[in-house]
């Protein structure tokens, strides 16, 4: 019985139906954004609400307990599953773990979209009802470039990841095109933990960096952005990990890499 049942599990996650979202591009100083609006990238677990269910990107149901989900209204929401700024790991752990339910209350549901309402983007959002776990990320609009990229530093600076600016007046749409964009000082993409360094000096006994491979076959080394207690039980060998880079080196390899998170 046991074995058909880890069947069903395995095969339900496979034949998931993945939710149709609108997604993202990088954002670029030719493109103008005057008039259109800012919001902060939260660094959570992104959740969409078909009206019954909050599932993932992936089409797969979060374990969600019913004290956080029964003011949900019957319409599709999408948001982010999120605590505070550079809290990932912890969100995570909370939405991945069956065992402990009452840690969802420390997260929220932050609503940036309402899919297939009518009207523009700030229209969409009116329609949301605000509750003790569902929440409206805040929108700014643009004044131009300048504001844009000076409003980024200020939310950088308190540790957000980043900021997001659309075009409100358009209808919605699930696609990825370029009036929905990322904006970031800093580049960020995923490689393969390979094995580890070790650690001198205060690290002794731990972790120094992850040896990590690149999509390209490269092989970096990321030591900074680990905490102790990563360095102490880091990333697994063979987990997908998100780091962060300023830019490429002559050689083309990512300048100062960062360690941000394990992927979900």
């Amino acid at each position: 019985m046991k074995f058909f049942l880890i069947l069903f599990l395995l095969l339900s996650s496979l034949y998931a139906k993945k939710p149709e979202l609108f997604l993202l591009n990088v954002y670029s100083k030719d493109i103008n954004v005057s008039s259109w609006y800012m919001s902060e990238k939260l660094d959570g677990v992104r959740a969409y609400w078909d009206g019954k269910r909050l599932i993932s990107r992936a089409g797969n149901d979060f374990n969600a307990p019913s004290f956080f989900t029964k003011k949900f209204p019957s319409c599709e929401l999408d948001g982010e599953l999120w605590s505070k700024r550079e809290d990932f790991s912890n969100i995570n752990s909370i939405v991945s773990t069956e065992d402990d339910k009452a840690r969802w209350s420390e997260l929220t549901y932050n609503i940036f979209e309402v899919p297939n309402a009518k009207g523009g983007l700030l229209e969409r959002l009116s329609l949301v009802k605000k509750s003790k776990y569902i929440k409206l990320i805040k929108q700014i609009k643009v004044r131009d470039n300048k504001h844009l990229e000076e409003y980024l530093k200020e939310l950088e600076i308190k540790g957000a990841e980043g900021l997001v600016v659309r075009d409100g007046s358009l209808d919605y749409y699930a696609q990825r095109n370029n009036n929905a964009l990322k904006v970031k000082s800093f580049n960020d993409t995923e490689c393969e933990v390979v094995n580890y360094t070790k650690g001198k000096g205060k690290y002794k006994d731990m972790v120094g960096s992850l040896v990590c491979k690149m999509q390209d076959g490269k092989i970096i080394k990321i030591g900074s952005g680990l905490s102790d207690a990563q360095r102490a039980d880091p990333p697994k060998i063979g987990a997908i990990i998100t780091f962060k880079y300023y830019g490429l080196t002559s050689k083309g390899n990512p300048r100062f890499p960062v360690f941000l998170r394990i992927r979900n």
